[in-house]
């Protein structure tokens, strides 16, 4: 396992980050998250990425014990405040000084840690104030409950006003947490150039386009049972997007490629995303500990020029380009 910096700070992460959105307290029992987290500790990945809103709450529970007696000094525990949690009060969601402070102490307490090294705001908050917000960060940074901060499918113009205020306020916004893939490319335009320009990283997240990308899908075929195309508690609606017989049969075309290079499917997807400069890691899911460990088999993989060509060429006018629809992934009014 190899490792990149996050953003122009001194932190380094796993250029594989384990995740457990829609997968942690939902899609897989505990006892099989408990054996995919121990799987990525095995194959080298040391950073690990969850949400307090992922299975409202549950999976940072279920990330914390399972990383109980590992040394946390080994570890970068990444987490996201933003989504309405618990009861979904009016001020159980947002960016709220109120809810960002108390929404940190419930993640420490559920990852069972002293401090978070990257807190991430979820989304961007037109319903509070970006000060009021960048200043809760600024003291959880200065209390030393969090080690650095990070932010969530932000637009360029979003991450230089947030970016100049944690300046003012002396800490640095190293990254952002972006949707970025082979069939999902909008942050290149204007995202990637901005985080360039400014010192910030992206961890990226689905890099395998929610499995599309592994080749387990087929034009016209059934999805196999258990997958996430499957899944009723979410899964299904995320990956939707991708479900078409063009896009499905682009990416069968993509099977060559993987094998000229003696990779999967899987690695050739998230070697990909880590070909960018400005990707510090690739978010990986698992409900399988062996999707896992082919997963991790992509760090340090290079995949040449010609190949990217090919890629372009196969994927064609399937991939999506833009760069509005990260403006979208943001509410513009506090959902409760």
């Amino acid at each position: 396992m190899e490792h990149r910096h996050l953003g122009r700070s001194g932190l380094k992460v796993s250029e594989i980050t384990y995740g457990n959105w829609l997968t942690h307290g939902s899609q897989v029992e505990n006892d099989a998250a408990v054996a995919c987290v121990h799987a990525a500790l095995d194959a080298g990945i040391s950073t690990f990425d969850t949400a307090d809103v992922y299975a409202n709450t549950v999976a940072e529970s279920v990330l914390g014990s399972a990383l109980k007696g590992q040394r946390r000094e080994s570890l970068e525990i990444l987490t996201k405040v933003f989504g309405p949690i618990g009861p979904k009060g009016h001020n159980d969601t947002g960016l709220s000084r109120k809810h960002v402070l108390e929404a940190c102490e419930g993640s420490l307490r559920r990852l069972g840690t002293d401090h978070i090294d990257l807190y991430q705001a979820h989304r961007y908050d037109y319903a509070t104030p970006l000060e009021e917000t960048m200043q809760a960060f600024a003291d959880l940074v200065r209390s030393g409950k969090v080690g650095y901060v990070g932010v969530s499918e932000w637009t360029a113009d979003q991450l230089r006003a947030g970016h100049a205020l944690a300046q003012q306020l002396g800490f640095q916004l190293v990254s952002n947490q972006p949707q970025y893939s082979m069939l999902w490319r909008v942050i290149e335009a204007e995202v990637v150039p901005a985080s360039r320009e400014l010192g910030v990283s992206q961890v990226v997240w689905s890099p395998i386009a929610q499995g599309v990308l592994t080749g387990k899908y087929t034009p016209g075929g059934k999805p196999p049972e258990g997958s996430r195309a499957t899944d009723t508690k979410g899964g299904a609606d995320m990956i939707q997007r991708f479900m078409r017989d063009d896009v499905l049969a682009r990416v069968q075309r993509l099977r060559p490629v993987a094998s000229d290079l003696g990779l999967s499917m899987a690695q050739l997807a998230v070697a990909w995303v880590l070909h960018e400069e400005n990707v510090a890691s690739a978010i990986i899911g698992a409900s399988r500990p062996e999707q896992v460990h082919d997963n991790a088999g992509a760090a340090g993989k290079k995949i040449p020029a010609d190949a990217l060509a090919r890629i372009d060429e196969v994927l064609g006018d399937v991939v999506e380009r833009d760069p509005a629809r990260t403006l979208e992934s943001s509410p513009k009014q506090r959902e409760v």
